[in-house]
């Protein structure tokens, strides 16, 4: 990726019908959702210009500068709209302060999807030339056509083996098309149930409805018969090694949304709550672990496992002592194995996944389950969580409140 210089993104604030600029005098008001629509504007790159987009804040409408004074507050605001699940998949974007005429501005450069359409808060927006707009049907079924041909995230490509009638259809439109779609969008019906299949990327197009990995993991109840590692194996050891008693075991799956709930109950089921009587004057409850912190690693071994040529599962084995929770897949992208848990550092090997998964409900913002994860722990009394990480997994390991 090759950001702008200072010299072309001088040319791009002064050509004011330019459809990769736009300009914002501050963050007031309404201008952090405005700043949103931009962005996704520029991910989904309706005109199929193949470069970045660009939003500057401290510019007038007509390029001159407003004279803000560009704070790392403001930098951190507009590289959380990055993470904070209100933009689905999450964007490929950069924040960086400039000097431009003269003045301090804060420059959002947006890089076109791998996988459009993308959505703020279940809408499509589109440039048309130096405005915005919400996409029409049409518009939808030009960039699901981009996704379609061009180079495809594992989670949208096509699972040649099933059919449509492998997905759950009212599932999807009782569950999770009023979830993905603003009413608005949903009350305008425009689209045959196979044009929004394509929408969601829960197949590869309206007029070839082969589901994608996307549709079967969210979707199917038969999700082994196509994605054979698409599953959670939970076992209870009643001991500290794994040739130890088992006293639990479980194969966990279906649809994603199915898998997440019964590890949950399955967790929950075995985490003991101490109840101390004597040390305060009201009662103390302790779990041996914190439920939130679970759930946050659970959720992002389902996420970011690796789900191409692989047949195994997500495991969660609990010992006496410990809890091991193993996906297939290490490291992705920006994340290495020198930087991986550090805060602010994430990747997406599944973006339409991590998409779905907060369309339903069980991510609130993304990049930050591992802080989560480490802040409910320390609360509780837990030592600190530990990794192993190596190019083919990525392990962690939790251990009980002391």
């Amino acid at each position: 990726m090759t950001a702008y210089s200072d010299h072309e993104l001088e040319r791009m604030l002064s050509d004011l019908e330019s459809d990769i600029a736009e300009r914002k005098e501050s963050l007031k008001g309404d201008a952090p959702n405005k700043v949103r629509e931009a962005i996704c504007a520029f991910a989904n790159d309706l005109p199929d210009h193949g470069r970045p987009g660009v939003v500057f804040i401290g510019a007038r409408d007509d390029g001159n500068p407003s004279g803000l004074t560009v704070t790392d507050d403001l930098l951190i605001e507009l590289a959380n709209m990055k993470t904070d699940a209100n933009i689905v998949p999450p964007p490929t974007l950069t924040v960086t302060k400039h000097t431009l005429r003269g003045h301090e501005m804060a420059v959002v450069t947006v890089w076109p999807a791998d996988s459009p359409p993308v959505r703020f808060k279940g809408r499509t927006y589109i440039r048309v030339g130096p405005r915005r707009a919400i996409a029409t049907a049409q518009d939808e079924r030009i960039l699901n056509e981009k996704r379609r041909h061009g180079d495809r995230p594992f989670d949208v490509r096509p699972v040649l083996s099933a059919a449509v009638t492998d997905l759950d259809r009212r599932r999807f439109e009782d569950e999770y098309l009023p979830a993905a779609f603003a009413p608005d969008i949903l009350a305008a019906n425009e689209r045959s149930y196979e044009q929004r299949l394509a929408a969601t990327k829960m197949v590869v197009a309206a007029d070839a409805p082969t589901p994608t990995v996307l549709g079967i993991l969210v979707l199917s109840t038969r999700t082994r018969d196509f994605i054979p590692g698409a599953y959670v194996q939970f076992l209870r050891i009643a001991g500290r090694e794994l040739a130890d008693p088992v006293s639990d075991e479980q194969l966990i799956d279906g649809p994603v949304a199915e898998v997440i709930r019964r590890t949950d109950e399955k967790l929950s089921a075995h985490n003991r709550i101490a109840v101390d009587l004597t040390s305060e004057d009201r009662e103390r409850r302790t779990s041996l672990y914190p439920m939130p912190a679970l759930q946050q690693i659970v959720r992002n071994a389902i996420m970011h496992r690796s789900y191409e040529a692989t047949n195994a599962p997500v495991r969660v084995t609990w010992y006496d002592d410990r809890i091991e929770i193993t996906n297939p897949g290490g490291p992705f992208g920006v994340v290495t194995l020198e930087n991986f848990g550090q805060p602010g550092v994430s990747d997406y090997r599944n973006p339409s996944l991590a998409e779905a998964l907060r369309v339903l409900g069980f991510v609130q913002r993304f990049g930050v389950g591992i802080a989560t994860a480490r802040r409910e722990l320390q609360a509780n009394g837990n030592p600190p969580l530990t990794f192993e990480v190596n190019p083919s997994h990525v392990g962690v390991t939790l251990r009980p409140a002391l």
